[in-house]
């Protein structure tokens, strides 16, 4: 049994409102408990420390940001054998982050550990880009490298002791701190299993059209090949998320109704319900999908994309031996799915040799998009609808129709995409809280006439 260490988690933050509370409650989840959280803030003029505080942090204010300053006032007000280091808006991606850093100190030569960084399905190409590139999934250990980054470390206290970060440099400190520790004779770990999701990335931002593209090859290595323009033997499946208490419209499971426009399609093989619940497993037994088995509940908290979760499925399901060809995404939130539409997309994305094929809704009102403050115009002005182009909605929810490698490479979208219109006023309509689903229920006796 591994001797139980005291752990310091500093945590330096600025307006981190947004990220805060993901990031200590995914740090409180963690399995090794012996820790303490000293929050290092810099006159955030949000709610950072006012979120932070229903944790039971230490709070250090600090009025002049140097980086290393920072973490070095953050140890001198804490107690810890072992120092953890990790941004406000970085969240650890599972239970054993803690432990997963502090596992590689079995020999004293190790100095410090810094993990793995992934980006979020939302992160700009450029930090996606860069993560990509720099964190791999390979263990080190590094003798003459001296990268190293402190939004996902863990060091020595009495390496600290001896060698400081560097109080008055403006950036890079931890690499400046890691090329001192090389010169004494340390060690430096690269740990992958001990993850964060970074929203950031470690570079924020370069040249976007230079990204975009490293970002698609690294994207797209060791992808699968598409299948050919048939729809004969083609294995088509559909994966629908479901988390929590079943909702019930009008006294029947919400979800009853995306299980029967799976079922309905000409083309899907096999419905499969991902969730983690006993419950949603039973009903979607009974409706005839498939729940071959119960996700984490790591994958159900309100910071994590879909995408992550489909993709966990698809690797599931490929463990069983279950490889399909394509893959429809569907919702239980938009129960009013005109008839026919899946099978329209997977047809278009077939025969039109698309990447991805989704629903969406034509919009023709004035459309604003908000850039550094200022309002930008995304209509063509003020005219008559009929001499309009269309802004087009993405009805992702209601169906999405997509090759597995895409979903392996945490993209539900590929470069090539294709449309199916749907503009009745009801399959836009999105349930997500008891308003909209008392709405549901008046509508729906209009929606099957509507459907007649």
């Amino acid at each position: 049994m591994r001797q139980k260490y005291k752990i310091s988690i500093i945590i330096r933050t600025k307006n981190e409102e947004k990220w805060i509370t993901s990031c200590l409650e995914s740090i409180s989840r963690q399995r090794y408990k012996d820790f303490e959280i000293v929050l290092v803030d810099n006159c955030s003029t949000d709610k950072t420390v006012e979120k932070a505080k229903n944790f039971g942090v230490k709070v250090v204010n600090i009025e002049e940001f140097f980086p290393g300053n920072a973490i070095n006032v953050g140890i001198n007000a804490s107690s810890g054998e072992y120092i953890a280091c990790i941004s406000g808006h970085c969240i650890p991606v599972n239970e054993y982050w803690l432990e997963n850093l502090l596992r590689n100190f079995d020999h004293p030569e190790i100095a410090g550990v810094y993990g793995r960084q992934e980006p979020m399905a939302f992160t700009n190409d450029l930090d996606k880009r860069d993560l990509i590139n720099l964190f791999g999934l390979d263990r080190r250990v590094q003798v003459k490298d001296s990268f190293f980054h402190n939004a996902n470390s863990m060091f020595r206290r009495d390496v600290w002791q001896k060698i400081p970060f560097d109080d008055r440099v403006t950036n890079i400190e931890d690499r400046i701190w890691a090329k001192n520790i090389l010169e004494k004779g340390y060690k430096l770990v690269y740990e992958p299993d001990a993850s964060v999701y970074h929203y950031h990335g470690i570079n924020q931002g370069r040249n976007i059209s230079r990204a975009q593209k490293i970002v698609r090859i690294l994207e797209s290595l060791d992808s699968n090949n598409k299948s050919s323009p048939t729809l004969a033997g083609l294995n088509t499946i559909s994966i629908i998320p479901a988390t929590g208490k079943v909702l019930k419209l009008n006294g029947r499971p919400l979800i009853e109704h995306t299980i029967e426009t799976a079922k309905n399609s000409k083309y899907i093989n096999d419905i499969y319900v991902t969730t983690d619940s006993n419950e949603y497993k039973d009903v979607a037994e009974n409706l005839g999908a498939h729940v071959p088995f119960l996700r984490p509940k790591e994958f159900s908290y309100d910071y994590i994309e879909l995408i992550k979760i489909y993709r966990f499925t698809l690797e599931k399901l490929n463990q069983k031996g279950i490889d399909p060809d394509l893959v429809v995404l569907m919702e239980e939130n938009y129960p009013f799915r005109p008839a026919g539409l899946i099978d329209r997309m997977i047809e278009s994305l077939v025969f039109d040799n698309y990447d991805t094929v989704f629903a969406a809704r034509p919009e023709y009102k004035l459309c604003l998009s908000k850039h550094n403050d200022v309002f930008v115009r995304l209509d063509k002005g003020v005219m008559p609808n009929k001499f309009k182009d269309p802004i087009y909605v993405s009805l992702l929810g209601l169906g999405c129709v997509t090759h597995p490698n895409l979903i392996y490479e945490e993209k539900k979208i590929g470069d090539k995409v294709g449309i199916i219109e749907v503009d009745n006023p009801f399959s836009g309509i999105e349930i997500r809280n008891n308003d909209t689903l008392l709405f549901a229920e008046k509508l729906m006796q209009n929606w099957h006439d509507f459907q007649k």
